[in-house]
């Protein structure tokens, strides 16, 4: 198999998954029974080689989801990380190359991650961050 073929077959199953994972129960069912019931009564279909393409397409299903989890968890992980700098003074590059240095008073969410918005004005997304030092406590607990 050539490689062009070999990834048109990769893409073409990718967009069937996608087009399974659409169908609810009751459609799956009804594709089932119509698949059982439209077969010649001479010449009974191969169910298993259906069941295992059927199969084969839940499983790369449950993978996309279970992927789609994984990254909403490692999302949520970050933010947590990000959230106790929160008082910490940090330093690392901004997005326009800049040195950015200030104690973090907030966290928010971009599209590419937790974003610290500094003391000094600047912000800095969170995987960006080359230092971190603790905050220190003054006299009598203010920060």
């Amino acid at each position: 198999m050539d490689p062009v073929q070999s990834t048109s077959s990769s893409i073409s199953s990718n967009q069937n998954a996608n087009r399974f994972s659409e169908l609810t129960n009751d459609e799956f069912v009804n594709i089932i029974t119509t698949e059982l019931a439209n077969q010649d009564p001479l010449k009974p279909s191969d169910t298993s080689a259906l069941l295992q393409q059927i199969s084969d397409l839940r499983s790369i299903q449950t993978d996309m989801d279970l992927g789609g989890r994984l990254d909403a968890l490692v999302s949520q992980n970050e933010m947590a990380s990000a959230s106790s700098l929160i008082g910490s003074q940090v330093t690392g590059i901004a997005s326009d190359g800049s040195l950015a240095e200030g104690v973090v008073k907030t966290v928010v969410r971009d599209n590419e991650g937790p974003v610290l918005r500094l003391s000094s004005g600047q912000s800095l997304m969170f995987k960006q961050v080359h230092e971190i030092n603790a905050p220190e406590v003054i006299a009598g607990g203010a920060q």
